[in-house]
């Protein structure tokens, strides 16, 4: 049963067109995967999904709730995490945690989630002195503080080292274990393959092919055992235009 529902969505901003098209369902329980090149509207897209941004056209449905028309039972259907958000240097993460906690009627206790995410023992630690990683815990315990039933999670591994994009793999994991289903925004094509169970692949602004990574790796003309999500992407989102030049290049390097 689809917990996301979204039918011809269209964003502009002034005269540039974010999102043209889309259209997706998201099964309540699975990781879903939105992939897509730097300004094809993927942000934008979950924006929409929670509320953020009020879309120009389309239709988007949480639950059976309208995120503009409806927002406050959205707001407690879903948690976000935005790649960019951003917390004052000198926040506690207890704080932070106990702060969002209190947007919610029944949030979940802000220690255990704390506890659950690693982050116990820096309950004391101010924002600032926070490893890249241990931010990014934190968001992802905002974002579950109000015991969502969908959490967007977007560019979750930007930035992190491989030893902490594989720990913070394991607690996507187990947010889906709790039940949550999870919408995750990525250009980590080994993210995506390795967690998700489909993909959308936006490009320009509209949905390109929503599979399963397998599936999408078998759909790539002569794909082999090698074939990786990644190749899959390319050939979906690289216009013949855009293909690069064939060696040796048309300039010298060389002095």
């Amino acid at each position: 049963m689809a917990i996301i529902e979204v039918e011809h969505l269209h964003k502009r901003y002034g005269a540039t067109v974010a999102v043209e098209d889309v259209s997706l369902a998201v099964e309540e329980g699975e990781i879903f995967g939105i992939l897509g090149r730097n300004g094809a509207g993927k942000t934008t897209t979950v924006e929409c999904l929670a509320g953020l941004r009020v879309p120009d056209g389309g239709r988007v449905r949480i639950a059976g709730h309208d995120p503009v028309r409806e927002p406050g039972p959205v707001r407690r259907i879903v948690g976000v995490q935005l790649q960019d958000a951003q917390l004052p240097d000198k926040l506690r993460a207890s704080e932070a945690v106990d702060l969002f906690a209190s947007f919610h009627d029944e949030p979940a206790d802000p220690r255990a989630v704390l506890a659950g995410l690693g982050l116990a023992d820096k309950a004391d630690t101010r924002f600032r002195d926070l490893s890249g990683g241990q931010r990014q815990r934190l968001s992802i315990a905002l974002a579950l503080v109000g015991r969502p039933r969908v959490a967007i999670l977007d560019e979750l591994t930007t930035g992190l080292d491989p030893h902490a994009r594989r720990e913070t793999w394991a607690l996507v994991r187990e947010i889906r274990e709790m039940g949550v289903t999870v919408v995750l925004v990525t250009h980590v094509m080994e993210e995506a393959e390795r967690l998700c169970d489909r993909v959308a692949v936006i490009h320009e602004g509209r949905v390109a092919a929503i599979d399963t990574p397998a599936g999408l790796i078998a759909a790539v003309p002569d794909a082999g055992p090698r074939t990786s999500l990644e190749d899959a992407f390319v050939a979906l989102t690289t216009p013949s235009a855009d293909a690069p030049a064939p060696w040796p290049f048309p300039f010298p390097i060389a002095r």
